[in-house]
C-alpha cells in the first residue's frame, strides 16, 4: 500500500509553491486588515503566518527536513515584511484618499523603514521570534 502513496505525492511536489504564494497572500492580507481594524501593528499574526506556511509546504507535499522549515521561516519573514509595508502604506495613504496598494506603490523603502522602525516595538520583534520557532518546530 505505501508503494501506491508514494507516486502519488512525487506527482504533487510542483502544487508547493502555489499553495504557499496563495495563503501567503491572503495571510497578507488578513494580516492588514487585522492591523486596521484593531490600530496595531498585529505582530501577533507572524505565528499564524508561520502555521500557515508550514500548513501549504506540508499540504503541497513538500518532504519534512531542513529545506521545508527554512522555507517556512522565509515565508514567515517576507509575509511579515510586506504586510508591515502595507500596514504603513494604509496609514499614509488613507488621509489622502489612496488605498493600501496604491500608496505601498508609491512608498519608498526609506519612508517604510521610518514608518515602521516607530511603529514596531519589542512587543513586535517577540511575536515575530514566536512566529519563527512556531515555523521551525511545525515545519520539521
Amino acid at each position: 500500500m505505501s508503494h501506491v502513496s508514494s507516486p502519488a505525492r512525487r506527482s504533487n511536489h510542483w502544487l508547493w509553491p502555489l499553495l504557499l504564494l496563495l495563503g501567503s497572500i491572503t495571510l497578507t492580507i488578513a494580516w492588514l486588515m487585522a492591523a486596521l481594524a484593531t490600530g496595531t501593528q498585529a505582530g501577533w499574526m507572524a505565528v499564524l503566518a508561520a502555521l500557515e506556511a508550514a500548513w501549504m509546504l506540508r499540504l503541497g507535499g513538500f518532504r519534512p527536513g531542513r529545506a521545508r522549515y527554512l522555507i517556512a521561516i522565509a515565508a514567515v519573514v517576507v509575509i511579515t515584511v510586506v504586510a508591515n509595508w502595507f500596514i504603513a502604506s494604509a496609514y499614509i495613504g488613507g488621509p489622502m484618499g489612496l488605498t493600501p496598494w496604491e500608496s505601498a506603490l508609491r512608498m519608498g523603502p526609506r519612508l517604510a523603514w521610518t514608518l515602521l522602525s516607530l511603529a514596531n516595538g519589542l512587543g513586535e520583534a517577540i511575536w515575530l521570534a514566536i512566529g519563527m520557532i512556531v515555523a521551525w518546530r511545525v515545519g520539521r
